[in-house]
């Protein structure tokens, strides 16, 4: 008996602690839900956006302003069309700069936006679109060029370089 207590007071601890980070999940997944009704929607289209994805985060000096909500592509003009959610307090100029960064090496891809200093805004009715983008640069292939030797200078002449001798310099 005393034994079958002790398992029963081991399996009601495990509920406990089961139902604490249940509650944590669910107190986190609300303060998302709440800024859903202060959110607006701004388009950029890219390049590359690679090791992007849906739900990745979108940061504004660091701090996150909002999440990726979708990734498409467009066959007319081959790039990669992202829409964002951000929180409504981000009034942003209308030169904003989008670029993908990644945290580290190793890190998630995610959308860094530099506001500029223009006078007017991006529209919140989610018809904003951010006009200058960059995107995400391949570290395999940066590495690689840097190790086949392309990265530096040559040293042989091409053909539009003139010999140094056939120049004539004005005495």
């Amino acid at each position: 008996m005393r034994e079958s207590a002790f398992e029963t007071l081991v399996g009601a601890v495990v509920v406990a602690v089961a139902a604490i980070f249940l509650w944590f999940a669910l107190a986190r997944g609300g303060d998302a839900a709440a800024m859903g009704s202060k959110t607006y929607e701004v388009t950029a289209r890219f390049n590359s956006v690679s090791g992007l994805a849906r739900g990745s985060d979108v940061r504004i000096a660091g701090v996150k302003a909002g999440v990726i909500k979708s990734i498409d592509g467009d066959p007319q003009r081959f790039e990669a069309v992202v829409t964002m959610t951000l929180d409504s307090k981000w009034e942003l100029p209308d030169d904003t700069d989008a670029r993908v960064s990644t945290d580290g090496l190793l890190g998630g891809a995610y959308v860094a936006l530099e506001p500029g200093a223009g006078f007017d805004v991006i529209p919140q009715d989610g018809t904003g679109e951010i006009q200058y983008t960059r995107g995400s640069v391949d570290l395999l292939t940066l590495f690689a060029s840097f190790a086949a030797g392309s990265g530096g200078s040559t040293s042989e002449t091409t053909a539009s370089d003139p010999p140094a001798e056939d120049l004539d310099y004005p005495e």
